[in-house]
């Protein structure tokens, strides 16, 4: 079992920045790829990015892209997802999870709470 602990959203202004934490127990990390989804009220969740075991790979949203980077630290069984350039539409709770490289919710078996972030124009 691998229990996942989202911190570091927040409030903050368009063109700002966050940077989210997704601290990991009861297992290590290492084993599995890691991903960051977001969702917005009244909508589904949605695949924001993923990376793989050691950190050699990294996939993107289109719509982050070039904005936001996953990272991670398999030594400190934490995963990280910096925000630059922030906008309104940014606004949703963003969960991290734990599974196999993939962008689809099913690929993942492990889930937090999620941290909210609202980005106010």
């Amino acid at each position: 079992q691998v229990q996942l602990v989202e911190t570091g959203g927040g409030l903050v202004q368009a063109g700002g920045s966050l940077r989210l934490s997704c601290a990991a127990s009861g297992r290590t990390i290492s084993d599995y790829a890691m991903g960051w989804f977001r969702q917005a009220p009244g909508k589904e969740r949605e695949f924001v990015a993923v990376i793989n075991y050691n950190g050699g790979m990294r996939t993107y949203a289109d719509s982050v892209k070039g904005r936001f980077t996953i990272s991670r630290d398999n030594g400190k069984n934490t995963v990280y997802l910096q925000m630059n350039s922030l906008k309104p539409e940014d606004t949703a709770v963003y969960s991290c999870a734990a599974g196999r490289w993939g962008r689809r919710t099913h690929d993942y078996g492990y889930w937090g709470q999620g941290t909210q972030v609202t980005v106010t124009s």
